[in-house]
C-alpha cells in the first residue's frame, strides 16, 4: 500500500526566555486531541511546500512564503496494524510568516518551549525526531508503531541529504 504523502511545517521564534516552537491541539479527525505539528496532506498536483504554505493558512491563518520554508528532513510513519494510515511526511522550519496564529476548526495553536515540549500529550514518536530538527540537524527517520498504533515499536534515523 502507498504512504499518504503529508506535509509539517513548524514555526520556531526566540524571545528573552528561550526558544519557542508552535504546535497545536488538533481538534478533529486523526489525532484528535494530541499535540502536533501544523500540517497535512499534499494534494493532487501540489509540491510539498505548496502544501506546507497551504496548510499553515488553512489551520493557524498565518502565511508563510515558500521562500521562506528550510527542509529539515522526512520521517515515515509505519502502521503496521493499520498500513491504510502510512505516511510519508516532508517536514519544514520557518522563522518568518506575516499574521498572528489563530484558532481553526482543526487545530488550537500554543507556543511550547523547544526544552520543554509537550512529549506526554504528543504521538509518542515526536520525541524520537522533532528535537534534532528543530536544534538543526537534517535528519530522515523511520518511525514503526506498535500493533495499538500508538506506541512506538522502532526508529531509524539517518542523516538527510534532501535528495530521496
Amino acid at each position: 500500500m502507498t504512504a499518504a504523502h503529508v506535509t509539517l511545517c513548524f514555526l520556531l521564534r526566540d524571545d528573552a526566555e528561550g526558544q519557542y516552537v508552535l504546535l497545536g491541539t488538533k481538534k478533529t479527525g486523526f489525532g484528535s486531541g494530541k499535540v502536533v505539528g501544523v500540517g497535512g496532506h499534499v494534494e493532487a498536483g501540489e509540491t510539498a511546500i505548496e502544501a506546507a504554505c497551504r496548510e499553515v493558512m488553512e489551520e493557524i491563518h498565518v502565511v508563510v512564503d515558500a521562500a521562506d520554508l528550510v527542509p529539515a528532513g522526512t520521517v515515515d510513519f509505519i502502521f503496521p496494524a493499520r498500513p491504510e494510515w502510512n505516511m510519508a511526511t516532508t517536514v519544514f522550519l520557518t522563522r518568518h510568516w506575516e499574521g498572528e496564529p489563530s484558532e481553526s476548526d482543526e487545530i488550537a495553536p500554543g507556543w511550547y518551549p523547544v526544552e520543554q515540549l509537550p512529549v506526554e500529550r504528543m504521538w509518542a514518536d515526536a520525541e524520537h525526531w522533532l528535537p534534532a530538527m528543530i536544534s538543526g540537524r537534517r535528519i530522515a527517520v523511520r518511525v514503526e508503531l506498535a500493533p495499538d498504533n500508538q506506541n512506538v515499536a522502532g526508529v531509524q534515523t539517518r542523516e538527510w541529504t534532501g535528495v530521496e
